[in-house]
């Protein structure tokens, strides 16, 4: 029996190759025949757009057209699963949810409350500080101005509604306080210690499935680098304590937090969605991509809580020659 054609879409795709070989894997686990679609703003020279079956060009995610195209292009090729891989395009795709799903694609968005508290830093650490999460002192760069003889020097500086890493900084004293930012900045306590990214997987449900935790051994351009999975009964009960702040939560989401050597743990940042470190989750078992595959497909959701402790992911340099 030949195996059922499944159409997927991954957007703003650029480099993420892995984790399109990570679906490719586990549609094989589900006897799917999966077809990669990937869209970028220059899909010629993105790699995982051009290691796909097929590739589209499309506007910036902030643009009005963003959302038309890709409902045009969905309804055209039939596509069952869209997967978002950057922040700026969730908030736009969560308030698309119910328009994407009335063509027959599902698309991996949590709720746009949900997506709109995550997408700003100084509203999740008021909204996670409050249901009892630790995270960092945090407070608007006005309001450190106002009143800079509460606040911690030397202190980490960053946009509140920033990813990858953008913006971000350390600074000493007041006096460096620019007089002007060209977006909302925050401050937040510099936190000193091991660093881990946490991979979660929350069900249709609202349920927390499985928590993975790994160590964050080397970053770079924000993403690890070199990583080992952990387990840690403490960073699964901050994780629970998330998904109660946060019941819109669905799927694949990612945390990061600093075990700092004076504060002890401090969350300080949520993706809801796929992070850049999810291969080292799926490779030690988590089976998320396989879990977002099945419930597209109409089949029950399999996101383990059995993963191996310990696995190692060291990344490297790789190619895509056309």
């Amino acid at each position: 029996m030949s195996a059922e054609r499944f159409p997927i879409l991954f957007t703003s795709a650029g480099r993420r190759v892995e984790l399109t070989r990570c679906f490719r894997a586990a549609a094989v686990k589900l006897g799917l025949e999966l077809e990669v679609h990937a869209c970028d703003l220059e899909p010629d020279l993105s790699a995982a757009c051009r290691d796909a079956d097929a590739r589209f060009a499309v506007p910036r995610c902030t643009d009005d057209g963003y959302v038309e195209r890709l409902l045009e292009y969905c309804e055209e090729h039939g596509i069952r699963l869209l997967v978002p891989t950057i922040d700026p395009e969730l908030q736009p795709l969560a308030l698309a949810k119910d328009r994407f799903a009335a063509i027959g694609t599902m698309v991996h968005v949590s709720s746009p409350e949900t997506i709109e508290i995550v997408r700003d830093k100084a509203m999740t650490a008021t909204r996670l500080a409050d249901a009892g999460v630790p995270v960092p002192k945090t407070a608007t760069a006005d309001e450190v101005r106002a009143d800079p003889d509460s606040w911690h020097w030397p202190s980490f500086i960053k946009p509140s509604g920033g990813s990858a890493s953008r913006g971000i900084g350390e600074i000493a004293s007041p006096e460096e306080l620019l007089p002007h930012y060209d977006e909302p900045m925050i401050l937040q306590d510099l936190l000193d210690g091991e660093e881990y990214t946490v991979n979660i997987y929350v069900d249709a449900d609202g349920r927390l499935a499985c928590v993975i935790p790994h160590i964050r051994l080397s970053v770079r351009a924000g993403e690890v680098e070199k990583g080992r999975t952990a387990k840690c009964p403490d960073i699964e009960k901050i994780a629970a304590g998330i998904v109660q702040a946060l019941p819109g939560l669905r799927g694949v989401s990612c945390f990061q937090l600093i075990d700092d050597a004076r504060l002890g743990m401090r969350v300080f940042e949520i993706n809801a969605r796929f992070g850049g470190g999810y291969p080292l989750a799926d490779h030690a078992g988590g089976r998320f991509a396989e879990s977002v595959l099945a419930l597209a497909s109409g089949r029950p959701e399999c996101a383990s809580d059995v993963w191996q402790d310990g696995a190692t992911m060291l990344r490297y340099d790789g190619a895509v020659f056309v």
